[in-house]
């Protein structure tokens, strides 16, 4: 098979975002903001997406309050951050599919948590990362 193709093998998809991971441990919400405008963000799925891309699709799972019916999306540093009692896929997500999530669900989704069993968790309201998601 002369001349024939070699594919290079696929590098695995790293589901986290080292920008991410230092600003949330310096608690620095400008560079959680600039990380976010710039890399991807790790999100628990309902549903995975196609495993060989996984920047396309999956159903987004979000966390709502029994007793207040408050609703909370989870966003993670990395996927290794995800407490095991979520949903155990995971999605990475681009800084223009959250930009679009957090705005087409802004009146329903009522505070955003980064990393929330830590190590250094982080809250914010949607509005608070639209406005950061911003150039």
């Amino acid at each position: 098979m002369a001349g024939a193709k070699r594919s290079k093998p696929k590098q695995p998809v790293e589901f986290r975002s080292q920008a991410l991971a230092e600003a949330l441990e310096r608690q620095d919400m400008a560079a959680v903001a600039l990380a976010l405008r710039n890399g991807n963000t790790v999100v628990p799925l309902v549903k995975p997406g196609p495993r060989d891309k996984p920047l396309d699709g999956g159903e987004v799972w979000t966390y709502r309050d029994a007793n207040t019916g408050e609703v909370a999306l989870l966003l993670f540093s990395d996927a290794a951050n995800k407490p095991e009692n979520l949903p155990p896929a995971v999605g990475l997500q681009s800084p223009a599919w959250l930009k679009v999530f957090l705005t087409r669900h802004e009146s329903t989704i009522t505070t955003v948590f980064l990393d929330i069993a830590g190590p250094h968790p982080m809250q914010a309201s949607p509005a608070e990362l639209l406005k950061a998601l911003e150039v």
